[in-house]
């Protein structure tokens, strides 16, 4: 049986590859709509650290919560709220809720895709570099260059 005869050979295409040129022509998402998400942001640390708080009363009694939080570590609870949220809603969607609500999306500044894990896990520790917060005057912010992340919109 001749290779052109053969009704079992898998079908062929003939297509030329050509090298990838992905161009993320979506528009950054404005400093202002980035500023909005983050404060509602805040919003859901809060609503998260006052579930967790609720919980932790439950579970080890109304005396000992308060302990827990005058001895400073509900600082440490409070980071890790903050990089359980981002690591959470960020890794899964590369969006967090009010991301959602804004219409903005976490994206790897080279292929336009959903960043990678271990991007979300450098964006979201850069955020605890004291005076991160700042560096949005400039054109990027710092958690954006450390990650090779960026925001864009999505409507």
């Amino acid at each position: 049986m001749t290779q052109d005869l053969n009704p079992y050979r898998p079908p062929t295409a003939n297509v030329e590859l050509q090298a990838s040129t992905a161009v993320d022509d979506r528009p950054l998402a404005g400093k202002g709509r980035r500023f909005a998400t983050l404060l509602l942001d805040y919003i859901g640390f809060y609503a998260s650290g006052a579930v967790v708080g609720v919980l932790l009363m439950f579970v080890l009694g109304l005396e000992r919560a308060t302990a827990f939080y005058t001895t400073g570590w509900s600082t440490l609870m409070g980071v890790f709220i903050v990089l359980a949220y981002y690591l959470f809603f960020e890794g899964l969607w590369g969006r967090t809720p009010a991301k959602m609500i804004l219409g903005t999306k976490v994206v790897d500044v080279a292929t336009g895709e959903q960043p990678a894990f271990g991007s979300i896990i450098k964006r979201s520790l850069a955020r605890f570099v004291p005076f991160e917060g700042f560096t949005f005057f400039g054109s990027n912010g710092f958690h954006d260059k450390v990650s090779r992340t960026k925001v864009v919109r999505t409507r």
